[in-house]
């Protein structure tokens, strides 16, 4: 997997999904202020949650609060273009700069606006993979039962970092990798 993320971190640069005045800084292992109260997660980060979500060629992926699409377009380097990623995001501005960013790319990826009151993307659940960028005060439930079975969801709770598997029979587990981040609420 680690030679995936490689490959998909040269294939997919961070600068091209920052603000103009961010670009310079694209190197820094830091977030980044994207607008609207929002950051581009440091490229460490990312790479330890797509490293545990372990997506693989032909997935189905949701990337909840996709911010500015560089995520769901490591995500859409990875699953390929017989897989399919839908980033969504509850900040209109955030859709309008992902959908441009990556314009002309990865034709199976695409960015949604959250719609009011519905967390995620129940329209196209099942969801090989979810892949969330915002903190809650619990594992949402709501995203839970939109993982297919078999599949494999990664989503910050607090400041912990959880995995939710279900496995082909729809039984879930959860737990919690040890390690501690800091992010944007889950909104």
């Amino acid at each position: 997997m680690d030679r995936s993320l490689d490959d998909a971190f040269a294939a997919v640069p961070r600068a091209d999904f920052l603000p103009p005045d961010q670009r310079a800084y694209a190197h820094q292992d830091r977030p980044l202020a994207i607008g609207f109260g929002a950051t581009n997660s440091q490229p460490w980060t990312v790479r330890y949650m797509l490293r545990v979500l372990d997506a693989r060629p032909g997935d189905r992926v949701l990337d909840v609060g996709s911010g500015s699409g560089w995520t769901a377009a490591l995500l859409g380097w990875l699953v390929g273009e017989a897989g399919e990623v839908v980033g969504v995001d509850i900040v209109p501005e955030l859709v309008a700069m992902a959908r441009e960013h990556l314009a002309g790319r990865f034709g199976w990826v695409r960015f949604e606006l959250a719609r009011r009151g519905k967390l995620g993307w129940p329209d196209g659940a099942p969801w090989d993979r979810i892949l969330v960028s915002a903190a809650g005060s619990a594992v949402p439930q709501a995203l839970v039962d939109q993982l297919a079975p078999g599949g494999r969801m990664v989503v910050p709770v607090e400041h912990d970092m959880w995995v939710v598997d279900k496995d082909a029979a729809g039984a879930v587990t959860r737990r919690t990798t040890g390690d501690r981040f800091s992010f944007v609420p889950l909104r």
